[in-house]
Order: C-alpha cells, then structure tokens, then sequence
C-alpha cells in the first residue's frame, strides 16, 4: 500500500488515501443460520437486505428479506429448518479495503452503485462504503486544499 505523505502544508496526499479510512462496518449474518433467524435478525435491525459470511468472516454474498419471503413462504418450506444456503445472491459488487477513494469512487459510478461491500484480499468482510461518504471525503479534502495562486 502506498504510504500517505505530506505535502508542502503538513496535510496528508488525500489522493492516496484509501478506503479502510472512511469505511463504515457492516453487521452481517452467519451461512450457518436458518431462514427465521435470518428473517429475525433483518426484522430486528429494520433493514432489507444483509451481507452473510462464513465462520472465517469471508464475504459470501447477501440476503434479501424479500426474495426469502418469496421463495420460502411461497414454496411451502419452512423457515425454522430451511438453511439461507440457497437464497444467498452471490454477484455482489465489491472494493478492496486497500484501493484509493477515488479507485473505488470510480467503480461504483461505472456499476451505478451507491454502496458496495469492502474486503480484505483474502475475501474477508470489513465494512461497506457508500457514494456519500466519498462526496463527504471529498468535501473534507477540498476545505482543506491550499488556496489556488493567482499567478
């Protein structure tokens, strides 16, 4: 990883800054709990969706309160013994913990994302970033910027 030097001001290179600085973490669910637990926890925490992990904290893909409803209750199985293995949607989009801001700023424009999971190399889940933490980055560095010459 590139290694964060300061400028002519003291102030850190806020180019090279990378996305374990802004992370937020992200709460997550075991692969090993059953469709209720899963259903429990989301309706616990007021949320739609969920990333799911394995034992090591690898990031395997997410849950979607929704399509469990959809696919369990609509089938007939039923959710105290019916394991969230097969509702997990594994295309999700993701940055490394070590990419610039601006790396991952670009990708989630490209994909059209407003969040994305961010991970570890090793696959390992340690938060999420979203499009408004980088425009707040953003913000932050711009107050912060020398003031341009007028030469």
């Amino acid at each position: 990883m590139e290694q964060i030097n300061p400028n002519h001001l003291g102030r850190a290179n806020f180019k090279a800054r990378t996305v374990k600085e802004i992370i937020k973490p992200a709460k997550s669910i075991s692969n090993q709990v059953s469709v209720k637990a899963a259903l429990d926890e989301m309706q616990a925490r007021a949320i739609d969706s969920s990333p799911v992990i394995d034992q090591r904290g690898e990031l395997l893909g997410t849950l979607s309160k929704n399509k469990m409803n959809r696919n369990v209750g609509g089938l007939g199985h039923d959710p105290k013994t019916e394991p969230i293995e097969a509702h997990i949607e594994k295309n999700n989009a993701y940055c490394f913990e070590d990419q610039t801001i601006a790396e991952a700023e670009q990708m989630m424009l490209n994909a059209k994302l407003r969040e994305v999971f961010v991970i570890t190399r090793k696959k390992l889940l340690v938060g999420t970033i979203n499009i408004e933490a980088i425009a707040q980055e953003k913000r932050w560095r711009k107050r912060l910027a020398p003031p341009k010459s007028r030469a």
